[in-house]
């Protein structure tokens, strides 16, 4: 299997490069895998396709401010994205320009020395004053908004690319999936009878990397740092017993609960599992843990689209994407959803 099967058409005005005006608002495209139609709703209707007893898995990574410009001592403009927060905390950046070992590098009054260059354009860096990276950024920083969007972060971005039930600080990517969840939706699925439960995953810059090779099987994918809490282990074997569904929200979510199938779905006793996702799940894979999806439109040839075709199958995620662009829909991070069930 070759990326270029995964390939597609997607117009540049089909990109939504803002989010919509008020959170909630989006659109709803339903793909049932066992009939194969396709059901077009809105987001806020997301509990009418759900039932009582259904367990729903958000992911709450919090966005850090992650993206800094930087100044070398002859002038010359560096940009540095911190990376995305693993189990041990790190100082490594990704860089844009050119950098060695050593060199100091000026930023809000701040000196940067580049302690280390790590490869692939990540460097190790940390501040001579010795205060800690992260709180720099954290003070200074801009949010990481997606490369494809063509511009600088403003203010509202500092909210909208963000969950409303983001916690954990660590990742420098939106979980896309939940960026239209409201707290009114979350009340009127609970009030519904439809658990809710949460874990992490640090979403990454991998997310936006290309496949470098042609053959699916030869994609080393990137690690990002998950938390299931042994609650949420205990749920989801209860939702099993109850023959309820699993529902992920996002991609993010299915990496991890797929990565931790072993020991959420069989491991005695009951453990919370945290560790490093690197799992490429692409078709063909088998589905352990999850009986159903929401997530939002992704770019031609990308991981996580080959992901929602595992789960989906490709005939009929790529007829849902037909009809979605016909219909206007909105693709990308911050544009519609799908739920596929």
């Amino acid at each position: 299997m070759n990326v270029s099967d995964f390939d597609y058409e997607l117009p540049e005005s089909s990109i939504a490069l803002y989010p919509p005006a008020e959170r909630g608002t989006t659109r709803l495209e339903v793909l049932c895998r066992e009939t194969g139609s396709i059901t077009h709703a809105r987001y806020a209707d997301l509990h009418r396709f759900l039932e009582p007893g259904d367990l729903l898995v958000l992911n709450n990574t919090r966005v850090i401010l992650a993206r800094l410009f930087a100044s070398k001592k002859t002038g010359a403009k560096i940009e540095l994205v911190l990376l995305e927060k693993h189990e041990r905390d790190q100082n490594l950046v990704m860089y844009r320009g050119r950098l060695k070992r050593g060199d100091i590098l000026i930023s809000h009054g701040e000196e940067l020395l580049v302690d280390s260059l790590v490869g692939n354009g990540i460097a190790s860096v940390s501040c001579l004053s010795g205060r800690q990276i992260a709180s720099f950024f954290q003070e200074f920083a801009e949010v990481p908004i997606p490369p494809y969007l063509r511009r600088d972060a403003e203010e509202v971005d500092r909210e909208r690319y963000q969950t409303v039930f983001a916690e954990i600080p660590g990742s420098v990517a939106a979980p896309t999936a939940s960026l239209n969840m409201t707290p009114g939706l979350i009340d009127t699925l609970r009030q519904k009878g439809v658990q809710i439960a949460s874990i992490t995953l640090h979403v990454g810059l991998g997310t936006f990397m290309p496949i470098r090779v042609d053959d699916l099987a030869s994609h080393v994918m990137h690690r990002e740092y998950y938390d299931i809490p042994v609650s949420v282990v205990s749920a989801i074997r209860d939702a099993r017993d109850r023959r309820k569904r699993v529902i992920a929200v996002g991609t993010t979510v299915t990496r991890a609960l797929e990565h931790a199938s072993q020991t959420v779905l069989h491991t005695n006793p009951v453990m919370p599992v945290r560790g490093e996702a690197d799992i490429f799940i692409y078709p063909g894979y088998q589905f352990q843990t999850i009986d159903a999806l929401v997530t939002n439109y992704h770019a031609p040839r990308s991981t996580v689209l080959m992901l929602t075709a595992a789960f989906a199958g490709w005939d009929l995620l790529r007829k849902g994407y037909q009809e979605a662009l016909q219909n206007d829909y909105r693709f990308l991070s911050y544009g519609d959803s799908m739920l596929i069930v």
